[in-house]
């Protein structure tokens, strides 16, 4: 397994050591790796006999609600004057699964006036343009619960990862994995799964607990979602989605509810682009993937305000769904010989 530089180990010991109020901090919208490498870090750091909390800008969804952890969560959405006091008196802040300062959403101004913070920034997201004192980026990891991982280990000296923070971690790495569907080919990914194993977790409960762990109007959301409102482009191998908000709002739709429908085009034979396209108050929320060398990453970057890794990304277009879609698929065309 690749070791990381010494320097920046020891760096971030140095950094904890002198910390007396550590904030770990989760973009918008968070995802299993988000929710899970920041609960990691942060019951690491309580075992340490650290201050630590865990700052979101808004909730997570439900499944992800029995994580070690999850209940110390302050939500920015619910709480705001408990995260905004928290991130003013912090003297050491971690930016967890994301590289932009606008994915904190509202709590991103508070941030960017706390000057005397120690800034870590642990991420997989290729161009990182936070500009943190500490930087572990490494784009070749399979999610940030899988760096996170590599990152304690090399400050535990060897000591074994306890068995909240390795749930924590393998819910980070299964969930941005598809369940070791995609970003799953190196090596490394799986020797960390084995060690994390060895921790005492339970990889079936909490592949349970995560996916088999929706309510009945997800599971109904998502049947009229396929039926109603599944768009399939043949002869482009492209497929989408897209809900409205009144849509969403006749299904009870909570936060984590769409949660890998952008990948269910993907199982049709010939598909090898999809999208889901969720209408939100002033803007389109889009997230693409992708098969083989089509970039998405790219393709978000340069059309919808967006980006993200080779084959999964998001963005978002500040029109309505129908203009939004009608760009979609006159772009679809134009690239119709790399897809």
């Amino acid at each position: 397994m690749n070791t990381l530089p010494q320097k920046d180990i020891s760096r971030l010991q140095k950094y904890i050591k002198q910390a007396t109020k550590t904030i770990i901090l989760s973009h918008v919208n968070p995802d299993g790796d988000s929710v899970g490498s920041c609960l990691a870090l942060y019951l690491f750091l309580r075992e340490q006999g650290k201050d630590a909390w865990v700052i979101i800008p808004n909730n997570i969804p439900d499944f992800l609600q029995w994580l070690p952890g999850a209940d110390n969560i302050v939500t920015g959405k619910n709480n705001p004057d408990e995260a905004i006091s928290l991130i003013a008196g912090a003297d050491l802040i971690f930016y967890m699964d994301f590289n932009e300062i606008n994915r904190l959403d509202q709590l991103s101004g508070y941030v960017q006036n706390n000057r005397k913070a120690a800034q870590v920034m642990i991420d997989h997201h290729p161009a990182p343009v936070i500009p943190a004192d500490l930087i572990f980026s490494y784009t070749t990891v399979s999610s940030t619960a899988e760096l996170l991982f590599k990152i304690i280990e090399s400050l535990n000296s060897g000591k074994k990862i306890t068995r909240p923070v390795a749930i924590n971690l393998f819910a980070g790495i299964m969930t941005d994995t598809g369940c070791f569907r995609y970003n799953a080919s190196n090596p490394d990914t799986w020797e960390v799964v084995s060690l994390l194993m060895k921790s005492g977790i339970d990889n079936d409960e909490i592949y349970t607990r995560i996916y088999d762990n929706y309510s009945e109007h997800r599971m109904r959301l998502m049947g009229y979602a396929l039926d109603k409102k599944m768009v399939i482009l043949p002869e482009l191998h492209t497929g989408y989605i897209w809900l409205t908000r009144e849509e969403l709002k006749n299904y009870h739709y909570v936060i984590g509810d769409t949660e890998g429908f952008v990948n269910l085009p993907m199982s049709i034979k010939g598909i090898r682009f999809s999208a889901l396209f969720i209408e939100q108050d002033k803007r389109i929320k889009i997230s693409f993937r992708s098969k083989g060398n089509f970039a998405v990453n790219r393709f978000s970057a340069a059309y919808f305000n967006g980006g993200g890794h080779l084959n999964a990304a998001g963005g978002e277009w500040n029109e309505t769904m129908e203009n939004t879609l009608k760009r979609f698929e006159k772009l679809v065309h134009e690239f119709a010989d790399e897809i």
